[in-house]
């Protein structure tokens, strides 16, 4: 069987695409007979994968990012790493940062991670959850489910990373940062935030 004719200019769509190098592009065509779609996926996968094995690595680098929303009522700054100053200066890693800011100013995350959640704060929610729900009159042998699904629930609400992403709520913000992330194919990571609203305490 002879081998599917590649095109320069499919490898030049696909890699305007998904970003990804003209070799990497041309091999995932290969390997996918000639579909675009099928390509994209596999250049997908292929990054998310790169990008998992990158997680332990040091992003040093980054920009520090600011936003202000509703006429100056409400103000974010971000810092978002990467591994060299390179990725740092791209447009997707500056949109990323972007995103990130107007993520936080529409949603008012508390904590980055779940890690970053003290555990005085989760047992606290473990609690009230679990005290509502025998007041409710819910059996015993359900009871750590019904308080699993509502600390969940208020992971998704206080934890930026575990937030759906305002653009599109299929997603969770750590997936967003992944994607860039086997974009670039560097380890980004949000470092820290800080978001003011006039009169509120700080």
């Amino acid at each position: 069987m002879s081998e599917p004719r590649i095109t320069a200019e499919t490898v030049k769509l696909l890699r305007d695409e998904t970003g990804a190098g003209m070799m990497d592009c041309k091999r995932a065509l290969t390997e996918t007979a000639g579909d675009v779609d099928k390509a994209r996926e596999l250049l997908r996968v292929q990054g998310l994968a790169g990008a998992k094995k990158r997680e332990g690595k040091a992003a040093n680098e980054g920009v520090v990012d600011a936003y202000i929303h509703g006429e100056g009522r409400i103000g974010v700054l971000v810092e978002l790493n990467s591994e060299s100053d390179f990725v740092a200066r791209t447009d997707d890693f500056r949109q990323l940062s972007r995103e990130l800011a107007m993520q936080i100013a529409a949603s008012n995350p508390r904590w980055i991670s779940r890690d970053d959640v003290p555990t005085d704060v989760v047992e606290g929610e473990r609690k009230i959850y679990e005290e509502e729900a025998r007041g409710s009159g819910r059996p015993d042998a359900v009871i750590p489910r019904i308080v699993d699904g509502k600390l969940e629930a208020f992971y998704k609400d206080s934890v930026l990373l575990d937030q759906p992403y305002i653009r599109d709520d299929t997603k969770a913000v750590k997936d967003l940062i992944t994607e860039v992330s086997a974009k670039v194919g560097e380890k980004v990571a949000l470092r820290r935030f800080a978001r003011f609203r006039v009169g509120e305490e700080a």
